[in-house]
């Protein structure tokens, strides 16, 4: 290509195959007239949900551009929610959603001018078809080669640089030092270490059940982990405190690793595992069927409660607190905390600084221990995740 476009028009998509599910974003940029392909992206994201996807592939349209040298853009996509949110008339209210719209935001102030406008689906084929032939190339499926002259470099939202779906893939200007392992950036002082131990095996657990705020006790295996992972806290040593959820099965488990290592269990209500509301007792099956449209929008909208129930949202809001709490009373120590499935695992999320379809993505096996540390400059970093060697 002999010259640099003035104006560039940019098409994106994004899907995902369950929502969250199997994902991939396309994007093309056109010339002004609509005429001329000039680049197209496409890559899968791993699990995301839909709305994760199209902002996906805004970005990689975006960084397109920029690297096209466009000095105005016209974004055209069939996702209301993401040119309503760029168009600055909604607000970004998914917490999966803020860093995308911000990543996209900075790439808008790249140009002098970007105009935002909503086409129906039937008008955005060409970067649906790129979406969909990047789930299919996630799949081992064979895909035609891209086109255009910049269709070959690397886009700045590939799929290598998002490990973890909602996340935004970092530019090199944009990294830092809270983005990286602290053991290397040199992040100041010492951490508040956190023990992250989930509670022994229940009756609803057997069944995998929902278990929300039911309070099944302990089963006999389940008293048995907690014994063992007692015994193990105790010779690993060096626990300043215990906190745990009011519940009894995680009450029970914190008790017996705190008369194991000499101390008394301190109840946060915070700690408390989601609302599963109506869905409480159910199998994942069975609370599928019974409300199968409020189901699959749940899984796929961390703001979305069960009915009668309590959305990941809010969970993450009071788990926040939980942390800000720990980090405030005990700088530089070691904290056992004895909770559930869905408060470990968005600790664990906030040490990471991902989004929430690491909720759906990881597995944590009943009485299993994972670590996070938290620095006194914000830096964090996981140390261990899902260890049941002592059991």
């Amino acid at each position: 290509m002999s010259a640099r476009p003035d104006t560039v028009i940019v098409e994106a998509d994004g899907g995902s195959r369950g929502n969250p599910g199997p994902a991939g974003y396309g994007a093309v940029v056109f010339d002004a007239a609509h005429a001329e392909v000039l680049a197209e992206r496409r890559a899968g994201i791993g699990v995301a949900t839909n709305n994760v996807a199209e902002y996906r592939g805004l970005i990689a349209g975006l960084a397109a551009a920029v690297e096209l040298g466009a000095a105005r853009v016209e974004v055209r996509m069939d996702s209301k929610l993401v040119i309503e949110q760029l168009s600055g008339r909604w607000k970004v209210k998914h917490a999966a959603m803020i860093p995308l719209a911000e990543e996209a935001r900075g790439l808008v102030a790249e140009f002098d001018a970007v105009t935002f406008t909503w086409i129906p689906r039937a008008r955005n084929s060409h970067a649906d078809r790129l979406a969909n032939e990047a789930m299919d190339a996630a799949a081992g499926a064979e895909v035609p080669p891209l086109a255009g002259d910049a269709g070959t470099r690397p886009a700045r939202a590939k799929a290598a640089d998002a490990p973890v779906a909602g996340r935004t893939a970092p530019s090199d200007a944009a990294a830092t030092a809270r983005d990286r392992a602290p053991g290397w950036t040199g992040a100041r002082g010492a951490p508040t270490r956190l023990l992250l131990l989930r509670h022994g095996r229940t009756a609803l657990s057997v069944e995998r059940r929902y278990s929300g705020r039911g309070n099944p006790p302990l089963d006999e295996v389940g008293r048995e982990q907690a014994e063992r992972a007692a015994k193990m806290l105790a010779t690993r040593g060096g626990i300043d405190a215990v906190v745990c959820s009011p519940l009894a099965r995680a009450h029970a488990t914190a008790t017996a690793a705190a008369q194991a290592i000499g101390l008394q269990p301190e109840i946060l209500d915070d700690l408390i595992e989601t609302d599963f509301g109506t869905w409480e007792g159910l199998t994942f099956t069975e609370a599928a069927t019974r409300d199968p449209e409020a189901h699959e929008a749940w899984l796929g909208d961390p703001a979305l409660p069960p009915p009668g129930g309590e959305s990941f949202a809010a969970v993450r809001t009071r788990i926040e607190r939980v942390r800000d709490e720990l980090l405030a009373r005990f700088p530089e120590r070691t904290v056992l905390v004895v909770s559930h499935v869905t408060p470990i695992k968005t600790l664990l999320q906030l040490a990471l600084d991902v989004g929430p379809a690491l909720l759906y993505r990881l597995h944590l096996d009943l009485a299993a221990l994972s670590i996070a540390e938290f620095y006194p400059d914000g830096g964090a970093s996981v140390r261990l995740v899902n260890d049941t060697s002592y059991l």
